[in-house]
């Protein structure tokens, strides 16, 4: 079975918490609480080494806390070939592959494969790559992933200056008609939730903010969730 990613709104602030943030020791434990505090999806940041500095987990990691989760499970794929390993990722238990513009295959034949795979498909950007290279494919996607940090490494902090890019995509979405997530990944917190969301950015990552909330994962899902009343304000 597959949660499907397009039976969710766009008109208030999900969130996708990142496992890169939870205890590696206790799995089950933290995706349980999470699961719990209501959070809409689990964010799973795989890395190749290769398209970022840095590796995370893989298929092992993604097959084994399937098992016992019942989230909707958002795979980002930091890696040179995404196109190649669509299927793998789908048969480990993703629900959405995201890939990013810049990897080394063909966008088109990465959504194609996506889709063949039988998951939902978003396509990502980089801090340095404009808003205008994810445009030819915007209505062929169900999620465009804007990224507040470089990607590679968690506990980074939030880059402002992308915030024109989450709006310039989001007016895009709405002027089209189209029903795309908006995420941003990287430095969302509760300071920087809200202003994510006044640009447009209706689905947020956060990792360390979440899982290690001083108050406790629901309370931070609460704050990511109240968003909702920034949504599009700056987009007026």
């Amino acid at each position: 079975m597959k949660y499907d990613l397009r039976q969710l709104p766009i008109d208030r602030v999900l969130v996708s918490p990142s496992l890169l943030a939870a205890d590696f020791g206790n799995l089950d434990r933290d995706i349980a609480e999470v699961t719990a505090a209501g959070a809409d999806m689990l964010h799973l940041d795989v890395m190749d080494g290769s398209f970022v500095p840095n590796i995370s987990f893989g298929v092992p990691v993604i097959k084994s806390i399937r098992k016992n989760s019942t989230l909707l499970f958002d795979a980002h794929l930091m890696i040179d070939h995404p196109g190649k390993y669509a299927e793998v990722f789908s048969s480990a238990g993703a629900d959405h592959i995201t890939f990013h513009v810049e990897s080394l295959d063909d966008p088109a034949e990465v959504i194609a494969a996506i889709r063949g795979a039988g998951c939902t498909a978003g396509i990502s950007v980089k801090p340095k790559t404009p808003a205008s290279a994810i445009m030819p494919y915007l209505d062929k996607v169900d999620m465009v992933l804007v990224m507040t940090v470089e990607p590679g490494f968690g506990g980074q902090s939030f880059m402002a200056d992308q915030m024109p890019k989450v709006a310039e995509i989001r007016r895009e979405i709405l002027r089209r008609g189209l029903k795309v997530q908006l995420q941003t990944d990287g430095g969302i917190d509760a300071k920087t939730s809200p202003v994510a969301a006044a640009y447009g950015s209706n689905l947020q990552v956060a990792g360390t903010a979440v899982f290690r909330h001083p108050e406790g994962m629901k309370k931070a899902v609460e704050i990511i969730h109240g968003s909702t009343a920034a949504l599009d304000s700056n987009l007026k």
